[in-house]
Order: C-alpha cells, then structure tokens, then sequence
C-alpha cells in the first residue's frame, strides 16, 4: 500500500483524485478485494476518500444557492405571481426590484420570507449558519436618525436607509456588543434622572451603542478593578486640567486604569452632555458630546461621570449606565433617587476641595485675581473655578475670559483623526 498523507495543498488534492481513480479502477477488476475491507487497496482507497472529503469541506465549500432564484424556484413549486410577494416584500415595483436583482434583501424582508414561503435563512442571507431572530424586539428600526447616523459616518451612507434600517441598527448593536441588552429601556426617564423630557429615546440609544463600539474597538490592554476609582484618583484627574494637554493626559491617564473615554458627537434631540456606560465585559467607559466645547464644562463633566463609575455603576443591574444633560442641573425636581447629587457633589469636592472653596473670598467678590488665587491654591485650570462661580451665582456673562471656548474638542478631533 502507499504510504498515505495529508492533503494540504491543490496539488495534493489531484494527486489524490488521480490515485482514487486508479484504485476504483484497479478494485472493479477483483471482486475479492472490493469485499475484503482489510485489502491493503481498499484501505488506502477508504483513507483517500476521507482526506478528499475533509480537504473539499475546508476548501471547496459548496456554494449557496442564489436567493433570487430560490424565490423564484419557491414561487414555482407553490404557483405564486409577483403579486402575492407585495405583502412579503412591501409593494409591485419593489417585488420588481427585488427579483431583478435592481433591490438587495433587507433583513424584513428575507423574515418574511423565511417565516410565510420557508426559504432557509443562509440562502436569503448568503451566510452558512445565519438566522433570522430579531437581535433587539420591540425596536421601530426606521423610528432611528439614519441619516444624522450616516452623515456621522455611524452607519453606511445609502440611498434607502429605511429600507435597510434593521441592518444597519443590528450591525451597530453587534459592534457595540450590547446584544440582547439592546431592547430593554436604557435609561428611566424619572424626576430624578438627568434626562431631558424632550430626549428621543432612539436617539440616545444610537449615541449610547456608538460610543460602546467606538471603544469597544480600542479597550484598554488592563482589565478594570472596581476600587482603582477612589476620591484621591478624581482628584488627581482634577489637577490635569492645568496642563496644555490635559484631556489627552486624561484619556491616556484613564486608560491605564482600564476606563475607555470617548468623544462622539452628539445626535438632534439627545441633549446629552456625557454618560458613564459598562461594556459587556464591565468595563466603564465614559462618552463625551462636547456639546459645549469649554474647558470648565468639558472638566465637570468627566468627573460627574467619574464619580458615577465610582459610586453607582457598579450596582447598575437593570440598565447600562448612566446619561446627563447638565443644563438640568440644579433645576431637577426632588426625589428618592439622589444619584445625579451625589456624583455632583463628589466632581466639585475633586475639582475643588470644600476647604479651599469654603475659606474664599471668591463667593463675594468673584474678581479676575480672586480666580486666579483659587485655581492656583486648587492646582486646578481656572476655568473650573469660573465655571463653579458662573453656576452657583446664575450669571453665565462672568468671568466668561476663563472659560476656554472652543480648547477642547480639537484636541479630541486631532487625536481621532
């Protein structure tokens, strides 16, 4: 018997055929070996025909039947018109499209198809193994920005976005790797939340599965400890923003500690200026709009939602995290929920610890200098002392040269880009 090996190449696989062939020759001429299943020829024959089919599975995969023409072939054995597809497919001309080849299968489409005319789901997808369950039930797909989502580069840029809404809104909930996460309420719209009342639910979630994708595509190398974040790490947070790079220091600074920090764009209708959300793996990861592109807005914010990673979300278990609109704050009507108070108070005492704030003269004479001697006592940038006056004192006009418009975002943009 010839000594029998692998198939690891196509030529391999010809040489392979080319003796299967001799052999099939050589045993139809003796009946005695075809029965003798210990004939040298017949084992060798039964082990080539092994490695054949496994080389053949892994590299000459049968391909999947083209599903216009399973439709077609399924209209056929059930004597159906394009007409009775309208009620699959959504109207005649679209019907027209699709069987012309002009209209790509969205996904409601190939459900229906699958559910009423039983074509399998890896012949209308052109996946081996794909199925048809709805990733998120309950989700009105088209109800989604697309086009702001396109124009953001979220999604792909296409002429029928709603047609492909569910396509689109799956692969963004796959990259963001909240799964079946994806149809529960994200966020309770309550009087002790910082959501606005005009927020579009579907808005926010797009935001929310964005920036867990964006970082989810770059997580930190460590994993996250729950007790990394204490007062004494906001605190030294705090004291980077006196450097010229002190969002970028921070980011880097987070990282280390596995805590992603994103910056993403913010949709119509979310009024949002940050979240603090959990990855799959529990891993925080703080999302910024930049909304308002000041220095003191872009501090206070990550802290806020530092102090939530601290405090909270590691006792989140019915949502993912937390979503701030801070031009709510302070005008919040009361309620058991005191979380939003209790991140707001542990962000001031790290930007600005209540012993120096408390002895200042700041609070009845906030002048220029007066700003300046705190943020120095601080170790702070001063447009956190600006920003803490303009908003205890309701006057948004003051002290407005500290505040740094327009100092933030670019940084993020230029470390994006």
């Amino acid at each position: 018997m010839v000594q029998v090996r692998a198939i690891r190449s196509e030529e391999g696989y010809e040489n392979a055929l080319a003796r299967i062939s001799e052999l099939m020759d050589e045993l139809s001429g003796s009946e005695d070996q075809v029965e003798d299943l210990e004939a040298p020829s017949r084992i060798e024959l039964d082990v080539l025909v092994d490695l054949v089919e496994l080389y053949e599975e892994r590299h000459h995969p049968i391909a999947l039947p083209d599903p216009i023409s399973a439709i077609k072939f399924r209209m056929d054995q059930a004597n159906l018109t394009a007409r009775d597809l309208v009620p699959f497919i959504g109207s005649r001309a679209k019907v027209s499209e699709v069987l012309s080849g002009k209209r790509s299968i969205t996904m409601s489409m190939a459900r229906a198809l699958h559910q009423h005319l039983g074509i399998s789901a890896e012949v209308l997808l052109q996946e081996p193994g794909a199925t048809l369950s709805d990733t998120a039930p309950g989700l009105e797909y088209a109800r989604f920005p697309l086009t702001a989502m396109a124009r953001l580069g979220w999604i792909p840029q296409a002429k029928n976005l709603k047609d492909q809404a569910e396509e689109l809104i799956t692969d963004l909930i796959n990259r963001a790797g909240v799964g079946a996460l994806a149809p529960a309420p994200l966020y309770r719209k309550n009087d002790s939340r910082r959501v606005n009342a005009k927020t579009d639910d579907y808005a926010l979630r797009a935001w929310c599965w964005q920036v867990l994708a964006q970082s989810k595509d770059r997580q930190p190398g460590v994993d996250y400890q729950t007790e990394v974040i204490t007062t004494e790490l906001l605190r030294e947070v705090a004291q980077m923003s006196v450097l010229e790079d002190g969002p970028m220091q921070a980011k880097d600074f987070l990282f280390q500690q596995g805590i992603g920090l994103e910056y993403v764009k913010h949709l119509p209708r979310t009024h949002l200026d940050g979240a603090a959300l959990r990855l799959p793996d529990s891993n925080p990861v703080i999302g910024l709009t930049l909304r308002y592109d000041r220095i003191d807005n872009f501090w206070y914010t990550l802290l806020h939602e530092l102090a939530h990673v601290c405090l909270h979300l590691k006792e989140c278990s019915d949502e993912n995290g937390f979503v701030d609109d801070h031009s709510l704050r302070g005008v919040e009507s009361g309620g058991s929920d005191t979380t939003e108070q209790e991140a707001d108070e542990m962000a001031q005492e790290a930007l600005i610890p209540p012993e120096i704030w408390d002895d200042g003269v700041i609070k009845a004479d906030p002048n220029p200098m007066a700003v300046l001697r705190m943020a120095w006592e601080a170790r702070v940038h001063p447009a956190i002392v600006a920003g803490r006056v303009r908003f205890e004192r309701g006057e948004y006009r003051l002290l407005s040269q500290f505040v740094g418009t327009g100092e933030v975002r670019r940084q993020f943009e230029r470390d994006s880009g």
